[in-house]
């Protein structure tokens, strides 16, 4: 591992710089999720309004989306491309998913580009964390790693600012499905030329087919990564649309969704260097049991300041779990890292579905979140459980 780290060190050294790559990784990652995965929560409540969406209608569209999330990591595990290619085709798949959503004239429509929005994302963030993480982990300059995960935060803090300035101004949700997709398409015009600088092996980021060896301990860290995708997807999904349901003010309920933003974009800039100290495994497992206190907050504190705090911790640790676990994957896996983190992603994406799918069937009559958020606290504790578990000297890397 080491040899290969030195090698992939030189590259960086006489290839783009460092803090481009970080950069390029924070832009790309800001559209994939963001746009791509999640502009859909904030814009939720206004898509609420004339002709209006319905909460199961809302639960399908996000289900849409995971399922091709799931599909697009799947591929990832079986297909051998080069990451410039993959990241360039995924972000304009989700610029173009995006805009085709504002001129979507019924459900299906909407169903379909959104999964396409899922597909696109999925491929972005697993070729964007082994392109990036090959070229920056060798450094041992955390701060640059927590700044690529960051760009999830900043997406989603840049689409909760965008929708809530567009509820106040009464702008409709088709207007803001265009106005993101132009967005996501000004981004990718930014990273595609950097992608160009790289040349030679390491533009290949992609796995090389029946070459990695499964083992208990990979196992755990899919099982985990797939829990923490049931776990945290409900209030991800809900969030502005539970504050709504206790305050009927865009000036209010809509600050709940860029207040996770903020939080998602702090954390890995906060916890790169502590992560260092604990070990990924570690913060890994303090993340999800903050993340497991706050999707169980509106349980224990009433009103707004319940949803807030939901909003504030699930967003605080969601993108710390998905950079320690990024890292812990190639940790695990070495050169075969795109293999596990395919797989951790697709366990993910399956987690993900089965969230919003699970809610109607949870939901109570008044359209409370209670049941799933006990159901979803649950999923993450036992994770942080199983994540204790200490692989024995044979899953050594």
């Amino acid at each position: 591992m080491q040899r290969y780290d030195d090698q992939v060190l030189g590259r960086v050294k006489s290839g783009c710089a460092p803090a481009l790559v970080a950069a390029c990784g924070l832009m790309a990652l800001a559209v994939a999720m963001g746009i791509g995965r999640f502009a859909f929560t904030p814009l939720l409540p206004m898509m609420q309004e004339a002709p209006g969406l319905s909460v199961a209608q809302g639960a399908w569209l996000a289900s849409a989306n995971y399922a091709g999330y799931l599909l697009g990591a799947l591929w990832a595990t079986t297909r051998r491309v080069r990451a410039d290619a993959a990241i360039r085709a995924g972000m304009l798949g989700v610029g173009f998913s995006t805009l085709g959503a504002g001129f979507a004239g019924d459900f299906a429509s909407l169903v379909v580009l959104r999964g396409l929005a899922g597909i696109a994302s999925a491929w972005v963030l697993i070729y964007v964390s082994s392109w990036c993480l090959e070229r920056l982990m060798p450094l041992r300059r955390p701060i640059l790693i927590g700044a690529v995960f960051a760009g999830v935060g900043v997406g989603i803090a840049l689409v909760g600012g965008i929708c809530l300035a567009f509820m106040r101004m009464r702008i409709g949700a088709p207007q803001a499905w265009i106005a993101l997709g132009f967005l996501s398409l000004v981004f990718a015009a930014l990273v595609w030329p950097v992608l160009g600088t790289d040349t030679g092996d390491t533009a290949r980021s992609a796995p090389v087919e029946g070459a990695y060896r499964w083992t208990r301990d990979s196992a755990r860290l899919i099982f985990c990564y797939g829990a923490f995708g049931f776990g945290y997807i409900i209030p991800a999904t809900f969030v502005p649309l539970m504050a709504k349901q206790i305050v009927d003010d865009s000036a209010v309920f809509g600050w709940a969704w860029p207040v996770f933003g903020v939080a998602a974009a702090a954390s890995t800039l906060l916890l790169a260097r502590p992560a260092r100290i604990l070990g990924d495994r570690g913060l890994w497992i303090l993340a999800v049991l903050a993340m497991a206190i706050g999707v169980a907050a509106p349980l224990w504190l009433a009103g707004l300041a319940g949803v807030i705090v939901a909003a504030a911790l699930v967003g605080g640790t969601f993108m710390v779990i998905t950079m320690v676990g990024m890292q812990e994957a190639r940790r695990v896996a070495g050169l075969q890292a795109p293999v596990l983190i395919a797989a951790m992603t697709s366990a993910f994406a399956a987690g993900q579905i089965l969230g919003p799918l699970c809610l109607p069937y949870l939901l109570k009559s008044n359209g409370e979140f209670s049941a799933a958020l006990v159901l979803a606290c649950a999923m993450l504790v036992i994770s942080a459980i199983v994540l204790a578990v200490k692989p024995n000297r044979k899953e050594q890397p």
